[in-house]
């Protein structure tokens, strides 16, 4: 993996809340107006990062960078990368001992941020993740979120059964080393499991969606799931060998009783059986090119310098501008 150095916070205050937003103008107003009102221990500060949202969200996070009454940070993106990445651009900015990241939706209740700040503070957890005793999103999002977290279980070394929400604390130390990494398809979550393993949480409520739907489409979920299956596991690639192992020991099955069916009938068919292999055969090899595809894919864009984010600008009080690029380092020539 491929990694940078982000610079040190000027002067460090209690708590920075990262919030990235999407189609969010009808929310963010409320979202910033609640959490300005809180008094965490050490003060706070408030990072936006629009991630190109087509909606006037823009305008309404400058308007509020220029009236907020806490420290507001408004980092703008030069098109959609992602959530993830948008996080990655918002850790790249806080000043805060801790770091809380939550949705513009209003779902995650702004009243239950100092609770999960005192929990991560005063426990001296690395990590406080939110889970939640009903969920009130879709159906359908509910399922794919059950689904990535059992896929995070298999692949990732991560406490069994942690519910991995973007509601979320880290401390400093966390933040810090979790914005160095500057590959084009991050997962935030899986590189917080490789920084610590000292993680708990807390349950808190959360709300029926504000306005609007959810952005998560079925293709955003998938392509999370990519991230986390092909950017922190090798699983995938020894599954498909696997794969190979048992449909090669199938093939010699097949061949047996082929040549024992040429041996004791006259008339051996052998055409049904015949096809099946093939069929068989031809499906786990496009599943293992798939695979190795995906990854050869992935490291080339990578190395190709396909950047994670790029900042148009960076409008408030917060944290030092940095560079308008982020993108993989690249090694120096002989």
């Amino acid at each position: 993996m491929t990694f940078l150095s982000p610079p040190e916070p000027a002067a460090a205050i209690g708590l920075s809340i990262v919030v990235p937003v999407y189609r969010g103008a009808d929310t963010v107003g409320q979202l910033v107006a609640a959490l300005s009102a809180l008094k965490p221990a050490g003060g706070l500060e408030i990072v936006l990062v629009n991630d190109g949202s087509p909606d006037n969200s823009g305008e309404v996070c400058r308007a509020l960078a220029a009236s907020a009454s806490v420290p507001l940070t408004y980092v703008e993106h030069a098109r959609n990368f992602g959530e993830h990445n948008a996080v990655m651009t918002g850790l790249r900015h806080v000043r805060g001992r801790y770091v809380i990241t939550m949705d513009d939706d209003l779902q995650n209740p702004p009243e239950e941020v100092v609770r999960l700040y005192d929990h991560a503070r005063l426990g001296g957890w690395d990590v406080v993740y939110t889970r939640y005793g009903e969920k009130k999103h879709e159906p359908w999002r509910n399922l794919g979120s059950r689904f990535a977290n059992w896929v995070a279980d298999q692949l990732m070394d991560k406490p069994k059964g942690l519910y991995l929400s973007s509601f979320r604390c880290m401390s400093a130390l966390v933040a810090r080393e979790v914005a160095r990494y500057a590959g084009p398809y991050p997962y935030v979550d899986g590189l917080i499991m490789q920084v610590t393993q000292r993680i708990d949480s807390i349950e808190v409520m959360h709300l029926a969606r504000a306005q609007g739907r959810s952005n998560y489409t079925l293709r955003r979920l998938i392509r999370l799931w990519l991230n986390l299956a092909t950017n922190f596991s090798l699983l995938p690639l020894r599954l498909a060998m696997f794969a190979g192992v048992g449909m090669g020991v199938l093939g010699m099955v097949g061949a047996a009783f082929t040549i024992i069916e040429a041996l004791t009938q006259d008339t051996p068919s052998g055409w049904a059986s015949m096809m099946t292999m093939m069929l068989l055969l031809a499906g786990v090899q496009f599943l293992i090119l798939g695979v190795l595809g995906e990854y050869v894919g992935r490291a080339f864009l990578s190395a190709n310098g396909k950047p994670q984010g790029v900042v148009r600008e960076v409008v408030g009080t917060g944290a030092p501008q940095e560079e308008a690029l982020v993108r993989p380092q690249q090694a120096p020539d002989a």
